[in-house]
């Protein structure tokens, strides 16, 4: 027996409870945020005013970074990012609403398109706990795509060569490695990031995979 074996199921054991308890932290600050994106949906159309959404959008940028900037300051960073998912509601709420006053129909199409993320959430993550891969590198082959997904769709704005469905259903697949390779990145630890930051990553997956749902179960009619 090598010097120092019988420490490492110790070690092991402390690193486990580590990413644990990471994720557990991860998890709670996430939700927390999905039910303050609810309240933002809710409350949207009272606050309505001209220009809100383009004030939201500039706003969502810059919690984003602000959360990032106040990482040493835990109680801060969670502030901003649940005033972050409160922002994204308002941002997402013209679409969920138009879904919801559809009739029963749009009801539907919200329903189970959050049903199948968090169930689509919850496979995704207990897959990353098992599968073992470069996950940097294929993180990085997702955000280029992501990037040229953003150009394609503000080319398209103007040239109509994208369908809506194959937007959507390209969102839905590069969130869905984003969202892996996140939970992977809490599986390592973390690479340095706090639980809040990973928590921020987590949310902007989940909620377009979400709202990449809510088009692909509408037929592709791409949000208003």
């Amino acid at each position: 027996m090598y010097p120092g074996t019988r420490s490492n199921p110790i070690v092991i054991e402390g690193r486990t409870q580590a990413t644990t308890s990471l994720l557990g932290k991860v998890l709670l600050i996430t939700s927390l945020g999905f039910f303050v994106t609810g309240i933002g949906v809710f409350l949207a159309p009272a606050l309505y005013s001209p220009g809100l959404l383009l004030i939201c959008f500039i706003a969502s940028f810059a919690l984003i970074f602000g959360v990032r900037a106040a990482r040493k300051n835990p109680p801060l960073a969670l502030g901003l990012f649940l005033l972050l998912t409160f922002v994204m509601g308002i941002e997402i709420a013209p679409w969920i609403v138009s879904l919801l006053h559809s009739g029963p129909a749009g009801i539907a199409i919200v329903f189970n398109a959050a049903l199948t993320t968090a169930v689509g959430m919850g496979c995704i993550g207990l897959g990353a706990q098992i599968v073992s891969f470069n996950y940097r590198k294929v993180g990085n082959y997702a955000i280029a795509a992501l990037f040229g997904l953003i150009i394609i769709g503000i080319l398209g704005m103007f040239f109509h060569f994208v369908s809506p469905t194959f937007y959507s259903w390209a969102s839905l697949a590069i969130f869905s490695v984003l969202l892996l390779v996140d939970f992977m990145r809490i599986k390592n630890g973390g690479d340095g990031a706090t639980a809040t930051e990973l928590a921020v990553s987590i949310y902007l997956d989940g909620l377009n995979i979400f709202l990449a749902l809510t088009q692909i179960f509408s037929g592709g009619r791409g949000r208003r």
